[in-house]
């Protein structure tokens, strides 16, 4: 058996402005987006087998362990892609990036595990490749991969490495509340249709704030914090944020230049 301990960080939007909707339904972007310690961490062990066999673990009871993960279906396309045959491949995942919390919690576990598994079987995949196999995944996995300062275009698969600069920053997410994209996205679409952002750094902050209390309390609270991705977590740099009731709160976080390694 082989076995791989995988760090997989999260990211920050720092700026995120939307610039058209595609053919395909999604909405093309501009972002630039940040790696930051903090870290889901995967371990990832391959052994012999009669057949092909994906099984995740975890500690967390928020998110799936069968085939709706991210992660298991980025290890089913891997094993597709580089046609591994008769393994069974056991995925724990540790959460600690809350879920739907736009810090790609999901997309860089399966960055990750992309990642990990062409280590463990003796990177079948050029970066490149595996680059394309993140690109098929989702929108934030490619920058996960990278890792650093990156523009994001496209849909966020498109991405071109900026300078990297190190800064601290802190983050709060109201405990109760998660946002999808396509809800973030829906209800962009819908306000652009009568109103302009002409305040917000970040276009989905600006089409989801007046409908939660919670993203309202923040903002006044603290104007210089931005909303990453598609909330509902704000981040602040070179500040701190308060312990509330009701607010999960990390301090004295970091950007850092570099994405999915080996732990």
């Amino acid at each position: 058996m082989k076995t791989l301990k995988i760090k997989c960080p999260a990211k920050i939007n720092l700026n995120l402005k939307i610039t058209g909707k595609r053919d395909d339904g999604f909405h093309n972007i501009e972002s630039i987006m940040q790696t930051i310690n903090l870290f889901d961490y995967l371990t990832i062990s391959a052994e012999n087998n009669f057949k092909n066999e994906i099984i995740l673990t975890g500690n967390s009871n928020e998110i799936p362990y069968d085939e709706h993960n991210l992660v298991y279906k980025a290890a089913k396309l891997f094993l597709e892609i580089t046609k591994v045959e008769n393994q069974k491949i056991s995925i724990y995942i540790e959460k600690n990036i809350p879920v739907a919390a736009g810090l790609a919690g999901g997309s860089t576990d399966a960055a990750g595990t992309i990642f990990g598994l062409n280590e463990i079987f003796n990177n079948p995949l050029s970066e490149n490749q595996m680059h394309e196999l993140c690109s098929k995944l989702g929108s934030d996995l490619n920058v996960c991969l990278k890792g650093g300062k990156i523009l994001a275009k496209g849909r966020g698969e498109i991405i071109e490495p900026m300078p990297f600069e190190e800064f601290n920053l802190s983050l709060i997410k109201p405990l109760n509340l998660g946002i999808s994209a396509k809800e973030a996205y829906t209800k962009y679409s819908v306000k652009k249709e009568t109103q302009t952002n002409d305040s917000f750094e970040n276009d989905l902050e600006w089409a989801v704030i007046e409908d939660y209390k919670e993203l309202q309390h923040i903002k006044n609270k603290y104007p210089k914090s931005i909303m990453t991705g598609s909330g509902s977590t704000y981040f602040i740099i070179d500040d701190k944020f308060e312990n509330e009731k009701d607010y999960w709160t990390s301090n004295n976080l970091k950007s850092i230049n570099y994405g999915v390694c080996i732990a």
